[in-house]
């Protein structure tokens, strides 16, 4: 319980749980508790909010008596863990989630309740928060073959319990299986049979090094909501809570969760037969193009084009693929060969490692680096500046701009090959195979993610071949925001939790479920760099003439060369209108279905003045050509990006307020864009103050 001492205050109807005000106070309290805890590190085993009671004297403090549940088979939760959440919440300056409401830190008071998850949770007015606990923890989670024999059609054969819905046997799932094979034949939804197979036997990986168990994944977050919306209002009533999609991961990069399957066929399905063997990723498991006739069995996708590499082709000094990505990451950094031999099947590297052994790439051939030949090749007085030369050069190599630390540590994995360092200390080193017999390894952490702006996948910077038609990597900071399922505005990714848009797009909104989407160059295909996050919220500038709104990411996005943020000016910078080139804005083709640049120019603000209301703040631009580029739609939210003198970075200047859509004479099209100059000091100050 609590007690609220401003904000709100106790009436005589509030005792009564059947009134009305009762039932709206109750639900307020509710949803704001499930939001905190929902936002918080004990998510995954948060089940949701019930509350009791509200009792107090009248026209004073009142106080809020609430149940707590958490289901230990995802997480082991104590009193103390809630006691962190809800103090550091109460405490805040700017409550995100009690806001307006003044809570008297000592008045908190959470006890806990070994009910299990099956026990009914008795409805009591006692100062008493009941959470679901375990008095011993559960055994580490190990990978098995799979037993169920109505499964065995999964593209995987191994598993683990307990599993999402709690069964921790195959005797136990065996029991309950008739319950889900009738939804599978109720034929409530197309893929019912895949998802239901994938929550009682959930595909598993193998621990990493240095983690304690292995790893159950589940199907993703967007495959869960498909089967919901079908089959939810099917679900057995003691499997709602463990089929909350809310709760399912969101696909953040191969191995994340398991994705749709099917693509190929639900693209033909849907009329888009040419997107397959386009030469244009579209399936998350690329199948769209690895089942084409221009890519044999066993080949990798280049990522680009239509084009597939034998394994034997990747890291042997030939550049093959269109972008040469082929000839990329032959020496990286990652927490285990197993990360990346999991790698979707392109040379592209899914994320960008901070720290990790360092893994070498040979002709398809992966190994770590052994240092046991130092002692022989290296003077000890030299030994140390060798290696922290080495890591320098590879974490400037991976977009780092320093190197945390570089030490040598024992492999803890089984069956690695290994190379030795020929001469440590030559400008370009060669690598020889041979045997580590004490399996003496170099591991280095780099810090400082060095490169905003930059699109890295690239050959050339600059607009140097830069394409009308977007392709992956091309655009890595754009995101499209989603209402309810619907593509709505654009918005800007200008650091790991934040992107930038425009107010315009939550105008006469209503309470909805707000979804932002990066790595996309086309909205109805996806891939494997593609990502996705909640919105958690959003915040205006107070800057006068402003409409610049700051959306804060429920979590950070892994940074890719798919993914990543574009540079903002820098403060005080307010010539740079004066210093800037080739400036674009980004639109979809007119079906809505291809990312495109749109080129632009700045223009006086009086050509602006006849289509719109400029402010203080806005920046008025043209095409730079007589006639207007009319194969695009603009939406709100969409960027101005300029390059920068060096030729090679792009920041953004201005975010556009409304969509943006040609003339029917298609001769003119003055676009006016909010300037990101006049926001720097407050874009800086609220991702600072909001972690």
């Amino acid at each position: 319980m609590f007690r609220v001492v401003r904000g709100d205050t106790f009436s005589p109807e509030l005792a009564d749980p059947a009134t009305e005000q009762f039932r709206i106070r109750a639900r307020d309290y509710r949803e704001r508790l499930n939001l905190v805890f929902r936002r918080s590190d004990l998510r995954p085993a948060f089940l949701g909010t019930e509350v009791l009671a509200l009792d107090g004297v009248e026209g004073q403090n009142l106080v809020v008596h609430f149940n707590l549940r958490f289901d230990p088979r995802q997480l082991e939760v104590g009193a103390p863990d809630l006691m962190t959440v809800l103090s550091k919440e109460i405490t805040l300056e700017e409550s995100q989630y009690l806001s307006n409401l003044t809570i008297d830190p000592n008045s908190l008071d959470i006890k806990e309740s070994s009910a299990t998850l099956t026990t009914p949770l008795p409805i009591t007015t006692s100062a008493v928060t009941t959470l679901a606990s375990t008095t011993t923890p559960p055994p580490p989670r190990l990978c098995g073959p799979i037993q169920l024999e109505y499964c065995r059609n999964l593209p995987y054969n191994v598993t683990s319990y307990p599993n999402k819905l709690g069964h921790r046997s195959i005797k136990e799932v065996r029991d309950d299986v008739i319950a889900f094979r009738e939804l599978v034949d109720a034929e409530c939804y197309r893929l019912a049979y895949e998802f239901v197979c994938q929550l009682l036997q959930p595909s598993c990986t193998a621990h990493l090094p240095g983690e304690a168990e292995d790893r159950m994944v589940l199907p993703c977050q967007s495959f869960c909501r498909e089967f919901h919306a079908g089959c939810g209002n099917r679900l057995p009533d003691r499997f709602k809570d463990a089929l909350d999609c809310r709760y399912f991961p969101e696909f953040t990069g191969p191995g994340s969760c398991n994705s749709k399957p099917g693509c190929v066929k639900e693209l033909q399905a849907r009329g888009l037969s040419a997107r397959v063997c386009d030469g244009v990723v579209d399936c998350m498991d690329i199948s769209d193009e690895t089942s084409c006739g221009y890519c044999p069995d066993n080949h990798i996708h280049c990522g680009a084009g239509k084009v597939c590499i034998s394994v034997d082709r990747r890291c042997d000094g030939n550049k093959d693929c269109p972008d040469g990505s082929d000839e990329k990451g032959c020496l990286t950094v990652a927490p285990s060969l197993l990360s990346v031999k999991t790698s979707p099947a392109t040379p592209h590297h899914s994320q960008y490692y901070s720290e990790g052994y360092v893994i070498f790439n040979e002709k398809g051939q992966v190994g770590k680096i052994c240092t046991e030949n130092l002692n022989t090749t290296v003077p000890e007085p030299n030994r140390e500046g060798t290696l922290n030369t080495i890591a320098a050069s590879l974490c400037g190599v991976l977009s780092y701009k320093n190197v945390n630390f570089v030490r040598i540590q024992e492999d803890e994995e089984p069956e690695v090959q290994y190379v030795h360092m020929e001469d440590p200390s030559a400008a370009e080193i060669t690598f020889v195979r041979a045997p580590c017999p004490k399996k003496e390894v170099l591991y280095v952490g780099c810090s400082d993610l060095a490169e905003c702006g930059t699109q890295s996948l690239r050959g050339t910077a600059g607009v140097e071949g830069l394409g009308k038609v977007a392709a992956y990597g091309d655009w890595p900071w754009h995101a499209v925001l989603f209402k309810d399922g619907v593509h709505v505005c654009d918005a800007t990714l200008v650091s790991a939790e934040w992107l930038l848009t425009t107010a315009s797009c939550f105008q006469g909104q209503p309470k909805a479920q707000w979804v932002a989407q990066l790595g996309h160059i086309r909205l109805s295909g996806s891939s494997p760099w593609h990502q996705e996050r909640g919105v958690v919220g959003m915040v205006k500038s107070p800057v006068e003439g402003s409409t610049v709104v700051m959306v804060k990411l429920e979590q950070p996005v892994t940074m890719s060369d798919f993914v990543h943020p574009v540079c903002l000016p820098e403060e005080g910078s307010g010539a740079l209108l004066t210093n800037l080139s080739h400036c674009n804005t980004l639109g979809w083709a007119r079906n809505r279905e291809q990312l495109q640049r749109v080129q632009i120019k700045l223009s006086s603000m009086e050509r602006c003045e006849n289509i719109s209301i400029p402010t203080v703040n806005s920046i008025c631009t043209e095409p730079p050509y007589l006639t207007d580029d009319c194969n695009e739609e603009e939406l709100a939210g969409s960027p101005m990006l300029c390059l920068l003198s060096d030729n090679k970075t792009w920041t953004l200047v201005g975010v556009s307020n409304w969509r943006i859509a040609c003339s029917k004479s298609g001769t003119e099209r003055p676009r006016l864009y909010d300037k990101i100059t006049s926001n720097i000091e407050w874009i800086h100050k609220t991702m600072s103050a909001i972690s």
